[in-house]
C-alpha cells in the first residue's frame, strides 16, 4: 500500500517541481485555501500557540499572523518539492548567504562545526548552501514512516551533496567522522519540544517555561565542535537571506546548558520579529512547566 500511494503521488509531485513560479505560487495559494479553509489543518493547535506565546497581541493582531502563516507553511513545504528540477543557478539567486566566509574560515582552520536551525523560514532550502561550504555536509533528520517517501525526502534533500542522517546514527557518524579526520558540518534543528526520557534542562522559550533539546551543545562538547546559528530570513515570497552568527569556538569553555540557552534566544528573536514564518503548527510548548 505504501507503494502504491507513493507510485500515484510522485508523477503529481515531479509536475509541481516543473510548474513556472507564477504559476507555481498560483497553486501554493489553493493548497492553502484547502489546507488553511477547507481542511483546517491543525488549528486549534496553532491558535494555541500564538495565544500562550504572544499574549501581548489582540485576537486580531494574531488572526492576520494565522493567515500568514498558513501562506507561508504551504510555499515552504512546496518549495522543497521544487528543488526536485530547480536548477543550481536558480537556487543560488532565491537564496542568498551574507557572510559565507565566516563559515569558510572554520573549514580553513580544520574545524568542524555544528550548525544549530530553527523551523522558520526556509529550513528546507538552506540545506543547499553545502556546496560552497568546505566541509562534509551532514544533516540530522527524523526518518518518515513511508520507507519510499522518506527515500525521496533523502534525495531531495541530498541534491546538494548533503548526507542525511537519522537522528539514532548521529552520533556513531560524528564519533567515525572525527578518527578519520573528516572536516564535518552538522546541521541540527533543535527548537522543537523533546522526548521525556530526553529532557536534561528546561528554560523560558517565548515566555514560557519548557524541556528544551540540549542534545547539539553536548556533542559540540564532546567531539570539540564550534557552533554557528544560522538566521535565515524571508525577503519575499520565493527568496530568502541567511546569516551566520557564531555561538561557541570553544563549547567546553562554557557552563553547561549556556549554548543552548543562547540559541533558542537567537530563535526566540526572530520569532518575536516576524512571527509568521515559523512554524507554529508543532506542538512545541506541550509539556511546559507551570
Amino acid at each position: 500500500m505504501q507503494f502504491l500511494v507513493y507510485i500515484l503521488a510522485y508523477p503529481l509531485l515531479w509536475l509541481i517541481s516543473i510548474l513556472p513560479f507564477p504559476i507555481f505560487y498560483l497553486f501554493s495559494d489553493f493548497v492553502c485555501f484547502l489546507v488553511y479553509r477547507v481542511i483546517g489543518y491543525r488549528k486549534k493547535v496553532v491558535r494555541e500557540n500564538l495565544a500562550l506565546t504572544l499574549p501581548h497581541l489582540s485576537d486580531a493582531e494574531r488572526k492576520v499572523i494565522e493567515n500568514k502563516f498558513y501562506k507561508h507553511m504551504c510555499d515552504m513545504f512546496l518549495e522543497m518539492i521544487k528543488t526536485m528540477s530547480m536548477s543550481p543557478e536558480e537556487m543560488e539567486r532565491r537564496f542568498h548567504v551574507t557572510n559565507i566566509d565566516l563559515v569558510r574560515d572554520y573549514a580553513k582552520r580544520g574545524k568542524s562545526v555544528i550548525l544549530v536551525a530553527s523551523h522558520y523560514a526556509s529550513y528546507e532550502w538552506l540545506l543547499t548552501i553545502n556546496p560552497k561550504l568546505g566541509f562534509q555536509g551532514v544533516a540530522v533528520y527524523k526518518k518518515l514512516a513511508n520507507p519510499y517517501f522518506d527515500k525521496l525526502v533523502r534525495k531531495i534533500r541530498s541534491k546538494y551533496n548533503t548526507e542525511m542522517i537519522e537522528t539514532r546514527k548521529a552520533i556513531p557518524t560524528m564519533a567515525k567522522n572525527q578518527r578519520e579526520g573528516v572536516l564535518s558540518l552538522y546541521g541540527l534543528a533543535s527548537d522543537q519540544s523533546p522526548k521525556m526520557e530526553r529532557i536534561f534542562h528546561s528554560m523560558k522559550f517565548m515566555g514560557v517555561e519548557v524541556p528544551v533539546h540540549t542534545g547539539a551543545e553536548t556533542l559540540a562538547k564532546k567531539y570539540d565542535l564550534a557552533v554557528l546559528f544560522v538566521e535565515v530570513k524571508k525577503v519575499r515570497r520565493g527568496y530568502y537571506e541567511a546569516t551566520f552568527i557564531p555561538l561557541a569556538d570553544n563549547p567546553k569553555d562554557f557552563e553547561n546548558f549556556k549554548i543552548t540557552e543562547m540559541y533558542l534566544k537567537e530563535v526566540e528573536k526572530q520569532i518575536l520579529e516576524a512571527p509568521e514564518f515559523y512554524l507554529w503548527t508543532h506542538k512545541r510548548w506541550k509539556h511546559r512547566i507551570e
